[in-house]
């Protein structure tokens, strides 16, 4: 089926996929709106790692730690995988790295004061 056609009859679906695209792009952010949860991604986002590495590098407690982990697995956006006794922690996608390398540049750019750039 060729584009035009897709759209064509697509009429209200096309509004429904923007709209439930918009509510888990929602639900990400509102993830992402948790500092522990973003040091963990911002960590995830140089490797994969295990608790003990996550919960020294995000200075939080283990339990919150794997609190958080969890909920980031349950919503899909870090895989984790046993490695002998260990569980090891990636992110999901490279598009998530982004998201949390972006939103911590625009931190640096209201606390430096920077100039705003493309």
């Amino acid at each position: 089926m060729s584009a035009s056609t897709h759209l064509a009859g697509a009429d209200g679906s096309q509004e429904r996929d923007q709209g439930e695209r918009l509510a888990v792009a929602v639900s990400v952010l509102a993830l992402l709106a948790d500092a522990t949860r973003l040091a963990l991604l911002d960590e995830l986002g140089r490797g994969e790692a295990d608790v003990s590495t996550l919960t020294e590098a995000c200075g939080a407690a283990r339990p919150s730690v794997s609190q958080h982990l969890a909920k980031l697995r349950l919503a899909g956006l870090v895989t984790s995988r046993k490695d002998g006794r260990r569980v090891v922690y990636a992110l999901r996608h490279g598009h998530l790295r982004r998201l949390v390398d972006e939103a911590l540049s625009v931190a640096d750019h209201e606390l430096r004061s920077l100039p705003p750039h493309d």
